[in-house]
C-alpha cells in the first residue's frame, strides 16, 4: 500500500519530468572526452543534451548501487556465518535429540520430562 502511494507521489511525477526534460532538451552538445584539447578535441561527440543528463543520472545510479552493494558486504558475510552456525547448532540438536531417544528412561521417572518430543 505505502509502496502504491509513493509511485504515485513521487515516481509517476519525477518520470513526467524526466520526459518533459528530454522533450525541451533536444538539441545536440558537443560532449569532450579530451580535458587537454585546445581548439578540437579528438574525442568529441555531439548529442542531445537530454541524453547527457539522463546518461549520467543512470551512471550516479549505478555508482551508487555498487557502492552501497560495497558497503554492506560484510553484513551479507556476517549473515552467512549466521546461517552456518544455525545450520551446524540445529544439526547437533538433532543429533543429541536421536541420542536422547535411543536411550532407556530412568527408572522412576525421575527426569521425564527429556524424553517428550521437542516443541
Amino acid at each position: 500500500m505505502v509502496r502504491r502511494i509513493v509511485n504515485w507521489l513521487f515516481l509517476v511525477p519525477l518520470a513526467l519530468i524526466a520526459v518533459v526534460l528530454a522533450v525541451a532538451n533536444r538539441a545536440p552538445v558537443t560532449l569532450s572526452l579530451d580535458p587537454f584539447a585546445r581548439g578540437t578535441a579528438a574525442l568529441a561527440f555531439s548529442v542531445p543534451l537530454f541524453a547527457v543528463v539522463i546518461l549520467s543520472m543512470i551512471v550516479g545510479v549505478a555508482i551508487g548501487g555498487f557502492a552501497v552493494w560495497w558497503k554492506q558486504g560484510r553484513y551479507r558475510k556476517r549473515c552467512r556465518a549466521a546461517e552456518n552456525e544455525l545450520a551446524a547448532a540445529r544439526t547437533e540438536a538433532d543429533r543429541l535429540r536421536a541420542d536422547l531417544a535411543r536411550r532407556e528412561p530412568p527408572p522412576g521417572g525421575a527426569v521425564a520430562f527429556l524424553n517428550r518430543p521437542a516443541a
